[in-house]
C-alpha cells in the first residue's frame, strides 16, 4: 500500500480537474432549497438563457404549489454557469454546486431537433430520479405547442425526479381492450379527444380518418392515435399531459386509470400518482401552507479554477487552502488509514466552510465517521483494500474527474488491473482505444518490489518505447504523443514475486464527438443486512445510450473477498427499463459488517450499438397534435428512436463505483434470508381464444441471482382484487412449471380453469415466487388480456347466387343490383370467408 501512495500523484496531475456527487436538495419549510440548474459548458454564452431558467422555474412554483395540495414551492435555485461565459459582478464562486450533482442540466443534443424534456430514472417507484434534461430550445419555447409551457413541464419532470413517480401514457402501446372494446392510454379517462389515423412521412404528418376496428384483435388499426380536445375541464393528470391548459392535480386513488398499460401501473404497483408521492419522505414532513409562498430566489454561480488540497491523515486541511484560496468551492482528497475519533468535532467547521470533501478511507480500520464529512459536503467515498492488485488508491483518484468542465476535456479511465505474479510470470492483456479517446492517453504502471519487464505494441504492431521509470517511487509511465492510433494496444509485463498493476487514461479525441462514458451509482451508501445493494452503470455517448455491452462489477468487501456481479440491461431484477443502457444487478452477497467497494469494467463489441438519441422513458409527453373548435392542428412528427449499428464500437472502460457500509451482517454462516426478485415484466396473450400464453424473466433463489424453487400464478377478473387479495384469486395449475435460472426467459401456456372467460372478459394475471426457504418475492406487475373473439361473418344462402357464367354483369334481370352489392361485399371479404 505504501508505495502505491506516492504513485497516484502522476494520476492527480493528470485527472484532477468535481467529483460524483448526490443531490444537495433540501426541504424547508414547504420550499425546495438547494436545487442547482447547470448550463453544459460547451453550449456557447447566451444571456437570455440564464432569464428563460428563471421564467420556468417561477412558474413552476405556483403550479406546484396548488398540484400538491399547497405543500411544496421552489425557494431558491442555483444556477451554474461556465467558467468559459464572461464574468459579471452579480456572478459568484460555487461552494457545493457542480455540474455532476446537478438536478438538472440545460444540454444541447447531438441529434437535430431532440428536445424532449426527460428525466434519468434508473430506480425503484418512489426512489429518486438521477438529473432532469432541457434543451435550450425547450427554454426558449420552441416546443410549446408540443409539450405546453416550460413551467409545467418542469413539473412534470421535478415529480419524476423527486418522488420517483413514472409516466401514465405509452408510446409503444396507445390502445388496450377493456370488456371487448379499445380504449386510449390516458389518465384520467375523462380527458376526451377522438381516436384518429395519423400517418407521417419525411418531416409532414396528415390525419382526418376516424380509426376502424382490426377485426382480429379488436384494437384500432396501427396508425390509430389519440388526439386531445385543446378545451378540457379534467383537472388530472400532470403525469399524462401537463398540456392540457384544465390539468392541474396529479392523478389520486379516486379516478386513476389502474388498467391503463403504463409504466406508472406496471412500475407502482396500480397506484395513482398521487398516492405514490404520499408515501415520500417529504409528503410526511409537510402540512398545507395557509398563506401564498414566496416566489423563488436564484443564485448566479460561475465555476473557476479547481482548487484541491490532498490531505493524508489529518484533517486540519481548512488552514492550509485558506492561506491562499478561498474555501467555497475547494475540494479536500483526505486520506486517511486508522481511527480517529475526533472526525465528528470538524462537523461544524466543514458544513460551513463550503468545501467539497472526497474520503479516500485506506484499510478496514479507518474512522466509522469519515463517510460524513463527504455525505454532507456532496463528495465522493471511497474504500481501498489492503489488495495492491486491485489498484483501489488509482481508481479512487481516477474518479475524481472534474464535473465542471466539459465532458471532451475529462480525463477517462480506459483499464485498471493487477496482478501478483511468480517467477518470471508475464501478466499479459489488451487495451482498445476507440475513435470517441485518443488524446492524452497514459500508460502508468506501478510495482511492488522491482522493476518489470515492459513490452507495448500500438494497433500497428509497432513496439513502443519511451515509457519514464521512476524506481524510488516504484512506477512507470508513458505519455503517448498527439493521439492515440485507434484499435487494440497489446501489452506484456514480467516480474517475480510481487504484485504488478495497470492503468490506462486517455480524453475525448475531438471537441465535437461525444466520448463514450461509463457512470456507476448506488442506491444507498449505507446497506443494511438483509436489504440488497442495487448496482448500476450507465454507458452513454452524450446523450445515446450504448446498448448490448458487457458490464462486470468488482465488489470487494472488508474482509478481502472479491464479488463478481455482471450487470444487465434486460429489464428484470434490479434493472427498470430494457435496453436503456443502463445496466444492472443486486448485490446479496454479504460477508462481513465495514466497507465495500465497488470498480465497475465495462467491454464493447462488435455487437454493441448506439441508439439515436436518449431513451425516452420518463419525460413529458409529446402532443401529435390538438383538436380545437372541430379543427386538427397536427404538430411536426416525434423523432423516433433507433438504434445505429457502429463498427467502432468496441471500446473498453473502468470506473470506481465509490463504496458503500453494511452493516447487521450477521456471522457465518450467513443464514438465508434473500427472497427472489419482483418479476417486473410479466406480459400475456391469447392463443387460440382459449389459452394464455405468459413470458417473463425468471427471478432468482436470492433477488436476481441462483434459481427459484416454485411459482405461483393467479388469475382474477379484478385488477384490484388481484392485488389486493392476491393469496385468495384462483390459483393456476403450475404442474410440471419449474423456475429456469434467474434472468433465463421464462415461458408458460395454461387454460383458465374455475372462472368465466368468455367473450369480452378482461383476465388479470401475477405471479409470486418462490424460494427453497419458502420465501416469497413480491407481487409481480399485473399482466392483461381481453378476449375478443370476432363476431361471425353473415352466411349467404347457396341459392343466392347463380354461376358466373349464367349471369352477365350488364344483365338487365331483376334485383341485379342486389346481387351486385353482395357481389362486391364478398370480392371484399373472399380471404376471410374462404371463397374464390
Amino acid at each position: 500500500m505504501g508505495s502505491l501512495k506516492s504513485s497516484v500523484f502522476i494520476l492527480v496531475l493528470h485527472l484532477l480537474e468535481g467529483a460524483l456527487s448526490n443531490s444537495l436538495i433540501q426541504l424547508n419549510n414547504n420550499g425546495y432549497e438547494g436545487i442547482v440548474i447547470a448550463i453544459d459548458p460547451s453550449l456557447p454564452e447566451d444571456e437570455a438563457l440564464i432569464q428563460q431558467i428563471k421564467d420556468m422555474v417561477t412558474q413552476a412554483s405556483p403550479y406546484l404549489f396548488e398540484a400538491t395540495g399547497k405543500r411544496f414551492y421552489f425557494k431558491n435555485v442555483a444556477i451554474l454557469i461556465p467558467e468559459t461565459w464572461k464574468t459579471k459582478p452579480d456572478y459568484v464562486r460555487p461552494k457545493l454546486e457542480t455540474l455532476k450533482n446537478a438536478d438538472v442540466l440545460v444540454a444541447a443534443r447531438s441529434t437535430p431537433d431532440d428536445d424532449e424534456p426527460y428525466t434519468e430514472q434508473i430506480g425503484k417507484c418512489g426512489e429518486m430520479g438521477i438529473q432532469i434534461h432541457l434543451t435550450p430550445n425547450f427554454l426558449a419555447g420552441k416546443k410549446l405547442a408540443q409539450y405546453g409551457p416550460q413551467g409545467r413541464v418542469f413539473v412534470h419532470e421535478w415529480a419524476h425526479l423527486r418522488w420517483g413517480v413514472m409516466d401514465e401514457y405509452n408510446y409503444d402501446e396507445k390502445f388496450y381492450l377493456s370488456r371487448g372494446r379499445p380504449k386510449a392510454v390516458k389518465c384520467s379517462e375523462a380527458i376526451s379527444g377522438e381516436n384518429r389515423i395519423y400517418q407521417c412521412q419525411g418531416g409532414s404528418c396528415v390525419t382526418g380518418k376516424a380509426c376502424r376496428f382490426d377485426k382480429v384483435t379488436g384494437l384500432y388499426e396501427k396508425d390509430c392515435v389519440f388526439i386531445p380536445h385543446k378545451q378540457q375541464t379534467e383537472k388530472a393528470s400532470i403525469m399524462f399531459a401537463q398540456s392540457i391548459d384544465s390539468v392541474v392535480e396529479f392523478c389520486t386513488e379516486k379516478n386513476h386509470n389502474k388498467e391503463a398499460p403504463n409504466l406508472q401501473n406496471q412500475r407502482c404497483n396500480l397506484q395513482s400518482t398521487w398516492e405514490v408521492i404520499q408515501e415520500s419522505e417529504d409528503f410526511k414532513q409537510a402540512t398545507p401552507m395557509t398563506t401564498q409562498p414566496p416566489t423563488p430566489t436564484f443564485s448566479l454561480l460561475q465555476t473557476g479554477q479547481r482548487i484541491v488540497c490532498l490531505v493524508l491523515d489529518k484533517s486540519g486541511s481548512m488552514s492550509v487552502i485558506k492561506k491562499k484560496y478561498p474555501t467555497d468551492g475547494a475540494e479536500i482528497v483526505l486520506l486517511t488509514d486508522g481511527e480517529d475519533n475526533t472526525i465528528s468535532s470538524c462537523f461544524d467547521e466543514v458544513k460551513q466552510s463550503g468545501a467539497i470533501i472526497h474520503t479516500v478511507a485506506l484499510g478496514p480500520s479507518a474512522a466509522k465517521e469519515l463517510e460524513e464529512l463527504s455525505t454532507m459536503t456532496g463528495g465522493l467515498q471511497t474504500y481501498v483494500s489492503d489488495q495492491a492488485q486491485n489498484n483501489g488508491l488509482i481508481d479512487a483518484f481516477a474518479a475524481l474527474s472534474s464535473g465542471n468542465i466539459p465532458v471532451s476535456q475529462r480525463s477517462i479511465q480506459l483499464e485498471s488491473r493487477g496482478l501478483t505474479l511468480q517467477n518470471k510470470q508475464w501478466m499479459n492483456g489488451t487495451v482498445v482505444v476507440d475513435s470517441t479517446v485518443g488524446k492524452d492517453t497514459l500508460f502508468l504502471i506501478t510495482w511492488t518490489t522491482q522493476s518489470p519487464q515492459i513490452l507495448l505494441w500500438d494497433p500497428s504492431g509497432i513496439k513502443q518505447s519511451g515509457f519514464v521509470v521512476d524506481a524510488a517511487t516504484k512506477m512507470a509511465y508513458l505519455q503517448v504523443p498527439g493521439t492515440a492510433k485507434v484499435g487494440v494496444w497489446t501489452y506484456s509485463l514480467q516480474a517475480s514475486s510481487q504484485t504488478l498493476t495497470l492503468t490506462v487514461t486517455s480524453r475525448a479525441s475531438s471537441a465535437t464527438l461525444p466520448p463514450i462514458i461509463v457512470t456507476p451509482r448506488i442506491n444507498t451508501n449505507t446497506g443494511k443486512f438483509p436489504s440488497p445493494i442495487a448496482v448500476y452503470a450507465t454507458i452513454r455517448q452524450g446523450a445515446s445510450p450504448i446498448l448490448r455491452s458487457s458490464v462486470t462489477a468488482l465488489i470487494e468487501s472488508a474482509n478481502g473477498k472479491t464479488v463478481t456481479l455482471e450487470l444487465l440491461d434486460n429489464g428484470a431484477g434490479a434493472d427498470a427499463i430494457k435496453n436503456d443502457g443502463v445496466y444492472s444487478r443486486y448485490f446479496t452477497t454479504y460477508d462481513a459488517n465495514g466497507r465495500y467497494s465497488i470498480k465497475i469494467w465495462a467491454l464493447g463489441g462488435i455487437t454493441s450499438t448506439r441508439q439515436n438519441v436518449a431513451p425516452q422513458k420518463n419525460g413529458a409527453m409529446y402532443i401529435v397534435g390538438w383538436i380545437e373548435n372541430g379543427e386538427i392542428k397536427l404538430n411536426p412528427p416525434r423523432r423516433e428512436i433507433s438504434n445505429v449499428q457502429d463498427k467502432q464500437l468496441c471500446f473498453t472502460r473502468t470506473s470506481s463505483g465509490g463504496s458503500f457500509v453494511a452493516s447487521n451482517v450477521p456471522k457465518v454462516p450467513i443464514p438465508d434470508l434473500f427472497p427472489p426478485c419482483q418479476i417486473t415484466d410479466l406480459k400475456a396473450s391469447i392463443q387460440g381464444y382459449k389459452f394464455i400464453n405468459l413470458t417473463w424473466t425468471a427471478p432468482g433463489d436470492d433477488y436476481d441471482h441462483g434459481q427459484a424453487s416454485e411459482y405461483i400464478i393467479r388469475i382474477s377478473t379484478n385488477i384490484l382484487d388481484l392485488r389486493n387479495k392476491f393469496n385468495v384469486s384462483v390459483q393456476v395449475n403450475t404442474t410440471g412449471l419449474i423456475p429456469k435460472e434467474a434472468n433465463s426467459e421464462e415461458l408458460f401456456m395454461f387454460e383458465p380453469e374455475n372462472i368465466s372467460f368468455e367473450n369480452g372478459t378482461d383476465l388479470f394475471i401475477a405471479i409470486q415466487a418462490v424460494d427453497k426457504s419458502n420465501l416469497k418475492s413480491e407481487i409481480s406487475n399485473i399482466a392483461r388480456v381481453s378476449l375478443f373473439i370476432p363476431s361471425p361473418e353473415p352466411t349467404i344462402p347457396d341459392e343466392t347466387f347463380a354461376p358466373c357464367s349464367d349471369i352477365s354483369i350488364n344483365s338487365t334481370i331483376p334485383g341485379l343490383h342486389v346481387l351486385k352489392i353482395m357481389w362486391k361485399w364478398l370480392g371484399e371479404f373472399q380471404v376471410t370467408l374462404g371463397l374464390h
